[in-house]
């Protein structure tokens, strides 16, 4: 920490910096030139007339305190008084800088989730298919993600994942499968290559996830599950909707995780829905009423997600448009 020195006289410095051996004094003039990520420590009357922008705590004197409440105001992190320290100052100055850093880290989360939305693919043409999506993350950063890419000129390669938990560690393992899914060519060895990275490198996070593979002239789905709920959902003009049961454990969880691969054909104008169990969240009941009353909403295409969710939601769908 840098310790910046008073431009007036004040009887309690030399006191001040004995208590505080490892700040570096600098002078006023040369304040630029530091790093002003780094807390500082001032004279409240420097810090009021030269109004500088980086943290910094501030002294005053005992009848200072209209001063310190200005300095408060002008954003001092905080207020002491010059002769009388906290009890222990060194320790009171890790716990003002762990804190400062702690809400930088929060003021540089929209941005981290604007980084994290410009991850998502991009918009394909796709022969015959419409691809519809949608992300709802519950706070700045989703722990739901989707991908999707060509892997042929009539193949196309998607999954839809979840991981377990929120924040910042579930986010960066969305990032994560983005960067590491590769060339893999078919759901059970995309499923398996995860897996094993996770398992490998023992984060404690688990992911569940579908992944497949459409044929976009035979319109053949190829696709395997990973311990996801709600399963694939596929509607058809005219006929009862259809739920793609499957079950097998999530990622990371174990090395020999066994992967099926199934497969379905899509009629003519069929919507296959996949999406992340933030999307039972705005219905009410168990776990089987809120499944029944997505798939009723989802059917009438009438399901709109709430604007403040508790938990984040992800859809991905691939319509045959003839």
């Amino acid at each position: 920490m840098y310790f910046i020195q008073p431009t007036r006289d004040v009887p309690y410095l030399d006191q001040v910096l004995d208590t505080l051996p490892d700040v570096q004094m600098i002078g006023l003039e040369d304040h630029e030139l530091y790093d002003q990520t780094i807390i500082a420590i001032s004279d409240v009357h420097d810090y009021l007339k030269y109004q500088w922008n980086f943290p910094t705590i501030v002294l005053a004197l005992e009848n200072e305190g209209a001063e310190l409440s200005q300095a408060w105001e002008q954003g001092a992190l905080a207020g002491w008084i010059w002769n009388k320290l906290p009890a222990q100052p060194l320790l009171a100055l890790q716990k003002i800088d762990a804190q400062y850093k702690r809400n930088q880290d929060s003021r540089d989360l929209p941005s981290a989730a604007e980084l994290q939305q410009r991850l998502l693919p991009n918009p394909i043409e796709l022969l015959n298919y419409q691809v519809e999506t949608y992300f709802q993350p519950s706070a700045y950063l989703s722990g739901d993600w989707y991908d999707y890419w060509k892997i042929s000129d009539k193949e196309v390669m998607f999954y839809l994942a979840d991981v377990s938990g929120h924040g910042v560690t579930s986010s960066l393992l969305t990032s994560w499968m983005a960067a590491f899914h590769g060339r893999s060519k078919s759901p059970r060895e995309l499923i398996k290559k995860l897996n094993g990275m996770l398992v490998q490198e023992n984060i404690e996070k688990h992911i569940t996830m579908i992944a497949g593979v459409l044929n976009l002239e035979t319109h053949v789905v190829r696709w395997s599950s990973a311990g996801h709920y709600p399963p694939p959902i596929i509607f058809e003009p005219n006929q009862a909707p259809k739920i793609l049961s499957t079950s097998s454990f999530p990622l990371g969880l174990t090395e020999d995780l066994e992967v099926d691969e199934q497969e379905f054909i899509l009629k003519r104008h069929a919507r296959f829905i996949l999406c992340s169990d933030g999307a039972l969240e705005p219905f009410d009941g168990g776990l089987n009423e809120q499944f029944a009353q997505l798939v009723y909403h989802l059917q009438n295409q009438s399901f709109q997600a709430p604007e403040h969710v508790a938990d984040d939601i992800a859809f991905l769908s691939f319509i045959r448009m003839n």
